[in-house]
């Protein structure tokens, strides 16, 4: 045939040919040319790159584009389209003869297209690997070995994730069964939402949860807490992380997720005092300064002992591409499983192209990467953005969608936009005279605000705008759901 490609063996000097199975490409194109129903039954995952020798992908492709235009593909209406050559004594006419006549039927076509699929797969990872070995000795000046992992490792998923055969129409039937299924999921988890909870009880219902392929843009000024709530959040998922073993040996979540946390900005020992500081409720001042009582001590070593369990990974590089960062949760994902992804914060990240050469391109690239990266790994983003200085210049500070840095491409990328706001910030800045009239009426608005933040949803892709109140202790840096008068026991009566 005419596509013979061969492989130099590493300890001899034999030669290997490609995987490959040239009956089984026979058989399938028999088959089709016999009865166009066959072709149904792998055109949603089989391509003529996947055909070994050139000459049947390129039948297939012309079976492709005659059955698309509603023609019948026989051996008589697919001549006129492929090239004239000479085959061992045989024409391109004679050949799709015999290909038809040695058919008999089309009930293995999946197996064969199946097979066919999985061995260019094969062909696709030695590409992969002689790629790696040449560039590895021919390495460009500017490229690094780790550039060369990432790009490899960018392949190798894509790869992993392409290898299925699902997808099409499906009966209604077993779209019940999903939904069913799903149900039943949201049930097990606490709250019965249809998402990851969050473990604040009015932010969850306004969200449903964190949605699965989600991104989600949370902004805000400096002081207003932003990296705390995402800490919070990302803390109360992975603590809630509950998984059952399958028939197949994998741990599935049924409860909170496994989550991972690129802290752009802060160390991983900062990140974690935080956490513990939360956890022990005790100011991470007092920790950082090893001033605590024997008490405080006690809680601490509780807290710490608890979360060395918890499955909450964490990446402090700082720097990174988004490309870089993708590579790393793909690893994530692959070697101990993901249900959420934390980036602290959007402005840290750059792009494939020179760092400040077009910011908003370069932003641009950044947001659809990491939506591209929530769909791919199927898992919420939480990205956390600067706001723009314009917030001060206005009277009210609430932010606004025009507020996010260069918010064209995250507006349109985000699936949701979140905006933490703190008035009390704000009014303490601003207080009067002690004794006076004003001091009062500031005194009166500090105790409303006082420990209360707001969180401002902005957009929602699938589901209402508005806001949620939550409890905030700046010592301690933790969001809390906020205890109403309506939640309150009643009180007995003296």
């Amino acid at each position: 045939m005419t596509n013979l490609a061969v492989i130099e063996t590493k300890d001899s000097d034999a030669l290997r040919l490609a995987p490959h199975n040239l009956e089984a490409e026979q058989a399938l194109l028999g088959a089709i040319l016999v009865n166009n129903e066959a072709y149904d039954r792998v055109s949603d995952f089989l391509l003529p790159t996947h055909f070994f020798e050139t000459l049947h992908g390129r039948i297939f492709e012309v079976i492709t584009k005659l059955l698309r235009a509603g023609k019948v593909a026989t051996p008589i209406t697919l001549k006129t389209y492929l090239p004239d050559i000479d085959l061992g004594g045989m024409t391109v006419p004679q050949y799709l003869v015999r290909l038809a006549t040695s058919a008999t039927t089309i009930i293995n076509a999946t197996e064969y297209g199946r097979t066919i699929y999985e061995l260019a797969l094969r062909r696709n990872l030695i590409s992969i690997g002689e790629e790696m070995v040449n560039r590895a000795f021919d390495a460009p000046v500017d490229e690094s070995p780790r550039m060369q992992i990432e790009e490899a490792e960018k392949k190798l998923y894509s790869l992993a994730e392409s290898g299925r055969f699902e997808g099409g129409f499906q009966s209604f039937g077993t779209a019940l069964k999903a939904a069913i299924h799903m149900a039943g999921e949201a049930y097990k988890r606490d709250g019965g939402l249809s998402g990851t909870s969050t473990g604040l009880i009015d932010f969850d219902q306004k969200l449903g949860g964190l949605q699965k392929s989600d991104l989600i843009i949370l902004a805000g000024r400096p002081a207003m807490g932003k990296t705390s709530l995402a800490t919070n959040i990302a803390y109360n998922v992975a603590k809630a992380w509950r998984g059952e073993r399958q028939p197949d040996g994998t741990m599935a979540t049924v409860n909170g997720g496994i989550v991972g946390f690129f802290s752009l900005e802060m160390s991983a020992e900062q990140l974690a005092t935080r956490i513990i500081a939360e956890q022990a409720n005790i100011p991470s001042f007092k920790i950082r300064r090893g001033d605590i009582t024997a008490e405080e001590f006690g809680k601490l070593h509780e807290a710490v002992q608890e979360m060395q369990v918890v499955p909450f990974h964490i990446d402090q590089s700082g720097g990174i591409s988004i490309a870089q960062l993708s590579a790393r949760a793909r690893r994530l994902k692959r070697q101990h499983g993901l249900d959420l992804l934390v980036v602290d914060y959007l402005q840290l990240l750059s792009g494939a192209g020179k760092k400040g050469e077009n910011r908003v391109q370069e932003l641009t690239e950044i947001t659809t990467g990491l939506k591209a990266l929530a769909k791919e790994l199927a898992v919420p983003i939480i990205a956390l953005s600067q706001l723009s200085r314009q917030v001060e210049a206005r009277d009210d500070k609430r932010p606004q969608l025009s507020d996010l840095r260069e918010s064209g491409s995250i507006e349109q990328d985000a699936d949701v936009v979140l905006f933490v706001y703190r008035e009390e910030y704000y009014l303490q800045n601003k207080e009067p005279k002690p004794g006076t009239e004003d001091h009062l009426k500031w005194q009166m608005e500090m105790d409303r605000v006082h420990g209360k933040a707001e969180v401002i949803i902005g957009k929602q892709r699938h589901g209402p705008t508005g806001s949620v109140q939550l409890q905030f202790d700046a010592n301690v840096t933790r969001f809390s759901n906020l205890a109403k008068e309506d939640y309150l026991p009643d009180r007995g009566e003296d």
